[in-house]
């Protein structure tokens, strides 16, 4: 659901930032489709261990979104932060520092629950960067069911934003 949208918006050449990156799957999807430069933040060691099982990240380090990230600004192309930004997880304040580290012209790419973006305060977040002038909105997807097993009346999007200054 995500890997073809950083395919339609980021070159592949591009440096990559995947904030949470858990076991690393978002990073071995898009290794596939032939992403070289990968690196990767998770709040947990452990995660950050499975992900570097699997061989795709340049750098794999311990952070916490929503607070500070240990890179320069405009260190990346692009952001890609999936299954992270709801309640209990990442809040809604780490889109600031997913905008700060991205160069001015690359994208923030993100899933969301529609029901969290509406009760967690991301909606307001998204809205305010857009009114900064910080980033743009260029694509979002309907609402796609993405746990049917779990829980099927669970919904995702997917949202782009391409940072703008």
């Amino acid at each position: 659901m995500t890997v073809p949208l950083v395919e339609k918006w980021v070159p592949s050449g591009a440096r990559i930032l995947d904030a949470g990156a858990g076991t690393g799957l978002v990073g071995e999807l898009l290794a596939r489709a032939g992403y070289g430069d990968l690196n990767g933040v998770d709040i947990s060691t452990e995660m950050i261990a499975r992900a570097r099982l699997k061989g795709v990240y340049r750098d794999l380090r311990r952070m916490e979104l929503g607070k500070t990230l240990d890179f320069d600004s405009n260190s990346f192309d692009a952001v890609t932060c999936v299954g992270v930004l709801t309640l209990g997880h990442a809040p809604a304040s780490s889109p600031n520092e997913l905008v700060r580290v991205t160069k001015p012209g690359g994208h923030v790419i993100f899933t969301m629950r529609p029901d969290i973006r509406e009760q967690g305060g991301f909606e307001e977040k998204q809205t305010e960067l857009e009114n900064a002038g910080l980033w743009k909105l260029v694509e979002v997807t309907e609402e796609t069911q993405t746990m049917p097993k779990g829980l099927p009346e669970t919904t995702m999007q997917v949202w782009v934003f391409e940072v703008t200054g």
